[in-house]
């Protein structure tokens, strides 16, 4: 997962905030221009009424404006070229004059498209009626980032604007988490971080929320089930569409948040009751904003789509359907993105790694396409899945299914006989899945010469094997490059009639597993090195080197057991291998591989190419599951692209369509995975809510300044030790030793250590299961328990447990508060009465 930033609260004195914000108050005014709200920003120098001469003449996006506007105005990088050439904002005439713009048709065409802009955070507008550049003006516009505490941060859309500013909760009364604004540096507080004060709000992201619907003494609100708003939106009596009390619904939000007033809004939908089956990822699907609903021109699209193989669809593909190509896949697993198939040479093995061909019925710029991308991604909930792409091609025409015809895109690989890639060769095929098969049963089949399934799948034994010697190679391979791969322990959840959880059991990955891992792992590195020879505009899967600071604490975490990291700054994957190396065994291996997991960065896609850091590759992208994820899907119609070189292919991106796609789809990502944690979460603390008073062995997961994170057994569930069940003592957080310490007693608890606890509180609400501490292990951080894994693995190389990190960055945290709300509304305010618990 990726470096959370850390969110404190702020220690500025309020009187110093509240002057700051006077300054920068006296600077702006709302002005009402033909509708459009716009903020005037005053600046120093006053606009001259004359125009430098040494921006370019000639709009190079002349051409582009042509086709789509019968009386074109300059584009508006040509509108930004002028403002960066004359270093002073300009007014309306001005710009006009220096763009010889007369009739009055053409007059508000640029009128509009200047308003546009300041609408889309490109410019603003001051008090005197001239435009400007944003940054000239040292304001920031960014995305805000709510935290449950109530504090905020924004991040900057510019990644040199200085990193992310600082946000008080008097500011975040404002906004919501995801509205973009502008907002200007009004100071820095005594961590040392900047913080802003919101000048305008761009965009408003949150038209409709979902929560949860209370009423108190005549007044009602609903409490967003997102707990990054941390603002409750207050409901009239008549928009409460015989709501009950405790019930999800919809809310429509009819008067944004501002300084003085709440948000407002009105229900709009009853979604269903608090406990219902199935609510916990209705309510994450709502909270996130994740698509889950396909829109009509889709479905039109569709229903135009075959429900089976056509002859026109063979035209220039190769026909493999006799190739055993095979899908070894989860036995819960419902598609099938990709089949395999290795044969042994002399001096290697041939390598066929076959992927559903996606890119053949989801054409550029259709609904599937627009769809697609928006997804971004497919999103897993337990026992739910909400896909990047419609059923009748996710689950059916893209699904390598057994026994069908399929249109698929091979990746065709010769690999020697130390695993490694000596060439390859792209084409499109239609394939024949030979068999469908599972983990459990390739592995059983590979390990036991007299399991069942080689007589089940007796017609595929041989080629079954001839993978496995592949994977022996492969192995080989990764282990001289120093990939890092960290054991973990996964779970699955077991659900009951009610689907609620009945037990959470350990899922172990085998053999098999880690076959198939190697095989898509060569495919997509034989990919990333193919479009980087044609030099084809693509996404690649970035796994960046460790930040600094967070080499310095690993560090320092390593010197207590005697182990020195090597590499110097810039240590490679081999450096951390021979640390995993040198704990294998130890009672403390777990424990630092932990420590070494949460020390690196997330993985992303960008179209700058930077390697693959956990897995050692100098190239890596992403080609193997298009029907999941839409850089996938990218990297099918660059390869067919770079084959072909024929415009019908359909391939016009750009670097900088990349690099937006990029962003999109890293995000999409992050948001899928917040959701899914979201939902887990609740159900497993409405498991643990039935077990209140019971005792059991846990195991440390993380220390922080308000406490431990301990791991329960056998439950899989994690919950809270707060600071004050420690024990008399003054217990400091030592962040990069990853532990407690007592001031007296010198007591200190760890990671990995193993303590008994009780099960004291469960708040559904908030997420949070609180634990009584009754006792540790006598000798502490000395005795460790090879039980401790994390839960969460990117590529087998990401940070691990950022939910945890978000928590303990709060100084909120260090005790529960009781929530205090405020009803503000124009013309004063009043406190309502504390709601009950």
């Amino acid at each position: 997962m990726t470096e959370e930033k850390k969110i404190e609260s702020s220690d500025v004195p309020v009187a110093e905030v509240e002057q700051a914000e006077t300054q920068v108050e006296t600077q702006v005014e709302m002005t009402e221009t033909d509708g459009v709200a716009i903020q005037d920003v005053v600046v120093g120098n006053e606009a001259s009424e004359e125009t430098a001469s040494d921006v370019a003449t000639v709009d190079p996006h002349a051409d582009r404006e042509a086709d789509k506007y019968d009386n074109p105005v300059p584009s508006r990088e040509f509108i930004l070229d002028l403002f960066e050439a004359e270093q002073k904002p300009l007014r309306l005439k001005q710009v006009t004059r220096h763009f010889d713009i007369e009739d009055d048709e053409r007059f508000e065409a640029i009128s509009r498209r200047l308003k546009a802009m300041v609408r889309d955070g490109q410019l603003i507008r001051n008090r005197r009626g001239a435009f400007g550049l944003i940054q000239k003006m040292d304001l920031i516009k960014g995305k805000v980032l709510g935290h449950p505490a109530g504090f905020g941060f924004l991040k900057p859309e510019d990644a040199d604007a200085g990193g992310d500013l600082f946000l008080s909760d008097k500011e975040m009364h404002k906004v919501f988490h995801g509205d973009v604004v502008i907002a200007s540096v009004i100071g820095t507080d005594k961590k040392g971080r900047r913080e802003g004060m919101i000048v305008d709000v761009l965009e408003h992201t949150n038209e409709k929320v979902l929560g949860r619907l209370n009423f108190e003494e005549g007044l009602a609100w609903v409490q967003p089930n997102n707990n990054k708003i941390a603002q409750d939106i207050f409901i009239p009596s008549d928009g409460l569409l015989e709501a009950e009390e405790s019930q999800i619904v919809m809310v429509e939000i009819l008067h944004q948040p501002t300084k003085r007033t709440s948000a407002i809004g009105k229900i709009i939908d009853v979604v269903g009751n608090y406990m219902d089956p199935g609510m916990e990822i209705d309510a994450a699907i709502h909270a996130h904003g994740i698509p889950n609903e396909w829109p009509e021109d889709l479905l039109a699209e569709l229903a135009e789509i075959p429900d089976e193989v056509t002859e026109a669809d063979w035209e220039g593909r190769k026909d493999i359907r006799n190739l055993p190509l095979v899908t070894i896949d989860g036995a819960d697993s419902k598609d099938f993105d990709d089949a395999v198939y290795a044969k042994r040479r002399k001096k290697g093995w041939r390598l066929v790694v076959a992927i559903a061909d996606v890119s053949h019925y989801v054409k550029v710029g259709s609904a599937l396409d627009k769809e697609a991308y928006e997804r971004g991604n497919s999103v897993y909930f337990p026992q739910k899945v909400i896909p990047m792409l419609p059923e009748k091609l996710s689950n059916e025409m893209c699904s390598l299914n057994p026994k069908v015809d399929r249109l698929c895109m091979v990746c065709d690989m010769s690999i020697d006989e130390n695993g490694k890639l000596e060439k390859t060769k792209f084409y499109d095929a239609v394939m024949h899945s030979h068999a469908r098969m599972t983990y459990n049963e390739v592995h059983d089949m590979l390990t036991d010469d007299k399991s069942e399934y080689r007589e089940t799948y007796k017609e595929v034994v041989k080629d079954i094997e001839a993978l496995e010697g592949l994977y022996q190679a492969l192995k080989g391979a990764r282990a001289e490059r120093g990939a890092l791969e960290f054991e973990t322990v996964e779970t699955r959840m077991i659900f009951d009639e009610h689907r609620k959880i009945e037990e959470i059991v350990p899922v172990h990955r085998n053999a098999a597993h880690k076959l198939i891992e190697e095989c898509m792992l060569m495919a997509n590195v034989a990919t990333a090195r193919y479009l980087k020879w044609h030099k084809i505009p693509m996404l690649y899967r970035v796994h960046d080197k460790p930040k600094e600071e967070k080499l310095a604490n690993l560090r320092t975490f390593l010197g207590d057991f005697g182990l020195t990291l090597g590499g110097g700054d810039s240590p490679t994957a081999l450096d951390y291998a021979a640390i995993t190396e040198q704990v294998k065994g130890e009672s403390y291996e777990h424990m630092v591989g932990t420590v070494m997991l949460r020390s690196m960065n997330q993985a992303v896609y960008q179209p700058e190419n930077k390697g693959h850091f956990g897995l050692n590759y100098e190239y890596y992208a992403h080609f193997t599951s298009p029907i999941r994820r839409y850089p996938d899907l990218l990297i099918h119609r660059a390869i067919r692209y770079a084959w072909t070189k024929n415009a019908d292919t359909v391939f016009t991106y750009t670097e900088a369509d990349m690099q937006r796609f990029g962003e999109h789809c890293s995000a999409t990502e992050r948001r899928a995975d917040e959701a899914t944690r979201d939902a887990v979460t609740f159900l497993k603390c409405e498991y643990l809510s039935h077990r209140l008073g019971e005792e059991y062995e846990a195991v440390v997961t993380a220390a922080t300044n308000f406490g431990l994170f301990v791991e329960l057994d056998p439950l899989y569930v994690e919950g809270l030790v707060h600071i004050t069940e420690l024990g008399e003592d003054y217990f400091h957080f030592d962040a990069s030793r990853h532990c407690l310490k007592g001031e007296r007693t010198g007591k200190t608890y760890r990671l990995g250590d193993r303590v008994k606890v009780q099960v004291a509180q469960v708040n559904l609400d908030e997420r949070k299961v609180d634990l009584r501490f009754i006792a540790s292990d006598d000798d502490g951080a000395d005795e460790q328990d090879d039980s401790v894994e994390d839960k969460v693995i990117e590529d087998q190389v990401v940070e691990a447990n950022d939910g945890v990190d978000e928590q303990a960055d709060s100084d909120q945290a260090e005790a529960p508060k009781k929530k205090r709300r405020h009803y503000r509304r124009k013309g004063g305010r009043k406190n309502t009465p504390k709601r009950k618990d």
